[in-house]
Parts: C-alpha cells; structure tokens; sequence
C-alpha cells in the first residue's frame, strides 16, 4: 500500500491549502459573528473546480476521486470548517443529479452548480426523523404532469431567502419504509415552498439554515431524479461520500487547532519558563497528532474504497466518520485547553472551530449511527 500522494493529488492539496489560506482563514471569524453566506467567496471556490469535485468530467466536473475529495475538504476546512462543510453539501447534490439525473436534468442544472451560479441544498431530515430516515413522511401525490409536496425539512443547511436556489427533496411516493421514497428537485421560488426562521445555532454560522415547507408545492413530474422507489438508494450512496467529506472537514479544522495550539506554547509562558517545555504539555500534543494522523489515515482508506465500491466501503466510510469527526473534535477541544482561559474568548480561533466541528458528530448520520452500521456489517451473515 502506497501512502504517498501522487504528484497531482499533491497540487491538488496545495491548490485548496492556498485558498483557505488567502480567502476563507482572514475571513472566517467576519462570516462566524456577522452570519455572512459568503456567494462571492464560495463562487471563488467553483472557479477552481471545488463545486463539481466528484462530478464526471463528461457532465462539466472535475471527476476526481473521493480521496482528492478528501484532500480538498481537509485543507477548506482548514480557513473555515462552516463554509467547507457547505461546499460538501453542494459537491453531494451536484454530483446526485450528475449520477442519477437524466441529460435534460443534468442539461438543466449541473452547470449551474458547478460554477455555484445557483447554490444547493440537499433535504433529507424532518422533523420526526433523523437517524430513521426511512420514516420520512414528506409525500409527494402525482397529478397528471406534476407532483404535489406536502411536509417539511428540518436543519436544511443552505436553507432561506438568501441561501439555496436548487433543493434535492427526498420524499414519499409509494409505501411505507425506504422503497416508497423518491428524490425530487425543488427550485426556490416554487409556489408551495416555503422557509422557517433561520435557527440559531452554535456554530455553522457561515451558512443558513432553516426549516424547508411544502404546502401543496406543485412540482413538474420531469424533476423526478432516477424512478419513484430510487431515493433511498441515492440518499445512501450521497451519504457514504458526505460522511468522508464531513470526517475530513473535522480533520482539516482540528489540524488548524493544533497548529495554532502549537504556535502559542510556544509563546506563552508560566513559572518563567514557555508553557511549550513542560513534559505534561508535550506529551498532550503528541497524543493530539498522532490521533489526528491515526483518523486520517483511516479516512483516506475509506476514500479510497468508497472510490472502488468496495462492498466494506460503506462500513468503512462509516468508521472513518465516526472517529474523524470525534477525534477532531477532541483534538480541537484539547487545543482550546492548551490556550487556558483566552482559548474561550472570541479574540483567540480556537472557539470558534470547536463550535463548527461539534456537529460533525452529529450530522450525516449521527456517530451512533455509524457505530450501528460498522456492528451490522461486522455481525452479518
């Protein structure tokens, strides 16, 4: 096995490092405290490729492979966790509609995406169901050319006035359970569509988010994404890519937090002397990378499999997610302990990164979840 980073998947990370560097670090802190959805620095991100990552080449992407991907999320995430987990969340429903949309959908909308012309958000959870997705009860009636939507979306990153202009729905149009789910498209402005005040939240503060509602929303049948009955299945195969991203995303934050952690032990000092030559500090920032390095080896594995579809490469995506996303936020935790009481003023990064990273834990898929996947795999016949 190969642990090295080919030529060009190196210059990729370099590419995405120098981005966060420039446009997303010396603004992350501006977008946290005022809520700025930042168009102008996301389309920056698209004008480098990073909107359509893992879309074909064939249908205007990048085509890389999950493991770039992985590369790419890690050094965005770096400048800002918020705004990198955003452009995931767009990468997923680009690429759905690329993967499983038709020529006139792809026609239709993947460029768009692409260049972050329009922005996505991608509608799954309601509020009755998070974890148990196949619960979901949005339903979406057939009449004659149309469908009609009734239910609603809750914590839909990207949701709001100001926010998404295309919105991947996941809703019911058969029975009950996963086989009765399909994916269609919502464009803003639909009649029907509607948006909850935006929720106030501990982190996540450069991007909206707010309750999606469908009150007789009156949708062309042609924006029906695959057959009714393939949404579950399409939700799922997002879902292994946006757990990688998201397990990166925690990885990219938390090696901004050590750096930053080692930057002022070294700086700092007690008793007269750097708080940097203590052993009881030294001994913390090893445990602090090696755990962080441990995470991303095992999240560049998982990539690499997700890329192969492996038949373990759900559990492992899995796996990989749920000790990224705790170890980042560990580390990160660690790192805010290591700036003693100024790690928890405004004035110092650290806080802000351990608010970002606390919902990774929680987010696609809940690291319960993860663990119930990774046991299923290892228990099945």
């Amino acid at each position: 096995m190969d642990f090295e980073l080919t030529e060009e998947q190196a210059l990729i990370r370099d590419m995405a490092r120098q981005f966060a560097n420039q446009t997303l670090l010396p603004n992350a802190a501006h977008w946290d405290e005022e809520k700025i959805f930042p168009k102008d620095a996301l389309r920056a991100a698209a004008d480098l490729g990073f909107a359509s990552i893992y879309v074909d080449e064939a249908h205007g992407g990048v085509g890389l492979t999950r493991v770039e991907a992985a590369l790419i999320m890690e050094q965005l995430s770096y400048g800002c966790p918020s705004t990198a987990a955003y452009i995931s969340i767009h990468n997923m429903v680009n690429w759905m509609i690329a993967h499983f949309g038709n020529d006139s959908q792809r026609e239709r909308w993947t460029d768009s995406l692409s260049s972050m012309e329009k922005f996505a958000s991608y509608c799954l959870t309601e509020p009755s169901s998070g974890s148990d997705a196949a619960s979901l009860k949005t339903k979406a009636l057939k009449d004659g050319d149309h469908y009609v939507l009734n239910g609603s979306k809750a914590f839909i990153s990207g949701a709001g006035d100001h926010g998404a202009d295309i919105y991947l729905v996941m809703v019911r149009t058969g029975e009950v359970g996963p086989k009765g789910i399909s994916c269609i498209i919502v464009e803003k402005g639909t009649k029907g569509m509607s948006f909850g005040a935006q929720e106030k939240k501990l982190g996540w503060h450069s991007q909206p988010t707010a309750t999606v509602n469908f009150d007789d929303c009156r949708v062309p049948a042609e924006n029906l994404i695959g057959k009714e009955g393939d949404g579950f299945k399409i939700a799922m195969q997002g879902l292994d890519g946006g757990r990688l991203n998201i397990g990166a995303c925690s990885i990219g934050g938390a090696q901004f937090a050590l750096d930053t952690a080692i930057s002022y032990v070294k700086e700092r000092k007690q008793f007269g002397r750097a708080i940097a030559e203590f052993q009881a500090t030294q001994f913390k920032l090893a445990d602090m990378a090696t755990e962080l390095e441990a995470a991303r080896l095992l999240l560049y594995s998982a990539a690499q499999k997700v890329t192969a579809k492996t038949p373990d490469a759900t559990a492992h995506a899995a796996m990989a997610k749920r000790l990224a996303t705790d170890t980042g936020f560990r580390v990160t935790n660690d790192a805010l302990q290591l700036h003693g009481g100024y790690g928890y003023l405004m004035d110092y990064p650290i806080e802000r990164v351990l608010r970002d990273l606390r919902v990774h834990q929680i987010l696609e898929g809940t690291n319960e979840i993860m663990r119930v996947i990774t046991a299923r795999h290892l228990l099945k016949d």
